[in-house]
């Protein structure tokens, strides 16, 4: 788990995050969502220590127990990164070396196996995300951005992580793939018992994995909850980002017509009205 706790955030006086709190769970993917510009990666990154927060605590369940990021030592910061798993936007796959040779890079750099383990837990990870074996040698320009995905969450899972960041994992890929992504992130989540942090604003996703969601509006958290309840939240600010997505009209859409009396208990309006 990590817990974030009262934490402020400001670049040159402006707040980007004020008294933002939230708990993020093992086992569970936790998503942060909102527009563009809300807050959201500026807490995503403050998480993982790339930004320093002027105020409140990011304290992480570790393996020598409840530590706050702030307090830690460059050593305890160095040994909590060999913890976290990064998923970036674009794949971030290194163009010189094979996929094989990029699942174990973070090997090379912060465990003490020998080559031969090495070799034998970047197959394994290979093998976990589906991918086929044939292609454990090609290099990245030479498999689909949807294969370079999977390499991705191998490589991030090499380690066997507690905390699993990803931001934008389905950025670029087509629909059909987003849901394999979406469906491969979950089950190594629930199969590991990771702490997965998602920084997204594709509602495809948020509808598919989002087991616990938070929402951020101009660096404030307005709205909690899970897939289940987003569709049924008071919160304007979260209605006008979420109606937007036609994801969302189409379950409100299923709602309407097949639990016409659920759907008359929780709204008032027409599918069409409650979107406009």
């Amino acid at each position: 788990m990590i817990q974030v706790k009262d934490v402020v955030k400001s670049f040159d006086g402006n707040v980007v995050l004020n008294h933002v709190s939230a708990n993020f769970e093992d086992g569970k993917v936790n998503m942060i969502i909102g527009q563009s510009g809300s807050g959201k990666t500026v807490l995503m990154k403050s998480m993982i220590g790339l930004h320093q927060i002027d105020g409140g605590e990011i304290v992480f369940d570790t393996r020598a127990g409840q530590q706050n990021l702030a307090g830690m030592t460059e050593k305890e910061v160095r040994m909590l990164h060999r913890e976290v798993g990064m998923l970036f936007q674009g794949a971030a796959l290194f163009d010189s070396m094979t996929v094989q040779e990029n699942v174990m890079y973070p090997l090379e750099m912060f465990s003490d196996m020998t080559d031969k383990e090495k070799v034998e837990r970047a197959r394994f990870c290979l093998e976990r995300v589906n991918m086929p074996e044939r292609a454990f040698g090609l290099m990245p320009s030479e498999i689909s951005g949807g294969m370079q995905k999977r390499v991705a969450i191998a490589r991030a899972i090499a380690l066997n992580p507690k905390y699993l960041f990803c931001d934008e994992p389905n950025s670029g890929l087509d629909p059909t793939t987003s849901i394999v992504i979406d469906r491969l992130i979950q089950e190594i989540t629930q199969e590991y018992n990771i702490t997965t942090i998602i920084n997204t604003h594709d509602m495809n996703s948020v509808m598919e994995i989002g087991d616990k969601i938070g929402f951020i509006y101009k660096g404030e958290k307005l709205w909690e909850g899970s897939n289940k309840e987003i569709l049924l939240s008071d919160c304007k600010e979260l209605n006008d980002f979420v109606f937007a997505s036609n994801m969302a009209k189409y379950h409100l859409t299923i709602l309407y017509k097949h639990f016409p009396n659920w759907w008359s208990k929780n709204f008032r309006l027409h599918p069409t009205h409650q979107l406009n």
